[in-house]
């Protein structure tokens, strides 16, 4: 039976307006809690955006997140997916950044997420700018490379920004990959599009090994064909998820910094992250939420229920089992 602790609050039990909102009203338990040693799936905000080069606003993407993540049921429609029974999952809170110092919040967060690893928990994490994703890489995969699934209008590989500015939301792989973070041969970015600078970013995908799907070619040839070479090229590994919202065109996700248009409806939004069922999942984020350009709390409820796909998929993989 599951632990009644690491339960979400029912509907039916507490409105879904009140209450503390918690991811998706799961318990909260911090790092320094006794319980934190049967978090399986811990989910954790990141609110902080200082590697934003335009429309600033993810720093308030967790709250908002959290928010309307009071709409999140127990059960996945389409899949049967039951991931609070599967296993025991919390709100780990946030890393306290420092929006003053870029150097120090990347410490801060690769800190962070190492003591979640510690406590075997896989993490779940909303931003967030893009730059997020490379600290918890630094955890991540500390002892070894990765490979990635990585929806997003931008392939986020471009050297520096300004004359040389290595940290900003659009360098985050490159430097993952100089670091040797991620295993480039195991890395496909799904969803490129939009007018660009010049090619050096996909100049460089190209030199390393790294598999760009652009937005023409999505949907020429449609989610279960592109989602099967994901599969294909990733393998059997170790594979982190991150989920830019700018990957779902701007009509149904407005509240991101940098919209792209022609992009993928709502549907195949969450079709994509069903696709990974069965990989070896060992962590994910859902970043660039940006609730100022939002339009009616739309873009955060995409998220959050993209968020709930992916802990499905997270759920399955720490149970060791695909169910439904």
């Amino acid at each position: 039976m599951p632990d009644p602790f690491f339960q979400p609050v029912s509907g039916f039990e507490l409105p879904r307006f009140a209450g503390i909102p918690t991811f998706m009203r799961l318990p909260h338990v911090p790092l320094e809690d006794q319980r934190l040693a049967e978090v399986e799936v811990g989910l954790i905000g990141v609110p902080w955006d200082s590697g934003t080069t335009n429309r600033p606003g993810p720093r308030h993407g967790p709250r908002a997140l959290r928010d309307a993540s009071t709409m999140i049921r127990a059960e996945n429609g389409a899949t049967g997916v039951r991931p609070f029974e599967l296993v025991n999952c919390a709100d780990l809170g946030d890393v306290a950044p420092n929006p003053a110092d870029i150097a120090d919040t990347l410490d801060r967060i690769t800190s962070f997420y190492a003591k979640v690893l510690d406590a075997g928990i896989m993490p779940l994490t909303a931003g967030g700018d893009h730059l997020t994703s490379l600290p918890v890489l630094r955890a991540v995969a500390a002892e070894n490379p990765v490979g990635m699934v990585h929806f997003d209008s931008h392939t986020d590989l471009y050297h520096s920004y300004f004359g040389g500015t290595m940290y900003t939301h659009g360098t985050p792989f490159r430097r993952a990959v100089e670091e040797g973070l991620l295993e480039p041969e195991r890395v496909v970015q799904i969803g490129i599009r939009g007018t660009a600078y010049d090619n050096e970013d996909k100049d460089f995908a190209k030199s390393v090994g790294i598999r760009l799907i652009p937005i023409e070619e999505f949907h020429a040839r449609g989610v279960d064909d592109v989602m099967a070479e994901a599969r294909e090229i990733v393998g059997e590994g170790p594979t982190y998820v991150s989920y830019d919202i700018d990957f779902v065109d701007p009509a149904f996700a407005p509240g991101t910094g940098t919209p792209e248009v022609g992009g993928p409806n709502s549907y195949q939004a969450l079709q994509v992250v069903r696709a990974l069922r069965g990989l070896n999942i060992v962590g994910a984020d859902m970043v660039e939420v940006s609730p100022p350009f939002d339009v009616g709390g739309a873009t955060s409820y995409l998220g959050v229920s993209v968020m709930f796909e992916l802990l499905c998929v997270m759920a399955e993989a720490v149970a060791g089992g695909t169910e439904g």
